[in-house]
């Protein structure tokens, strides 16, 4: 949904991301800083999910007396 707005917007800052993001318009530059601080957000909540290992999970992965046949702990 895109709607029309009216914002004050520090113009140093929105030019300082304009270089960082490469984007030419205001407008543009705003919705892809919004759009990377979402995705930003969302890496790291996929890798708080993917990393949560504890370290005895870690050396029982790297050991030899892992068994890939048992059933994971829960």
């Amino acid at each position: 949904m895109i709607k029309r707005t009216s914002l004050n917007l520090d113009m140093a800052l929105v030019d300082e991301a304009r270089d960082v993001l490469g984007t030419r318009a205001t407008t543009e530059t705003v919705n892809r800083a919004l759009e990377e601080v979402v995705r930003q957000d969302k890496l790291r909540r996929l890798a708080g999910m993917v990393f949560d290992v504890d370290n005895d999970e870690i050396e029982a992965a790297w050991s030899d007396d892992l068994d890939l046949d048992a059933s994971p702990p829960v």
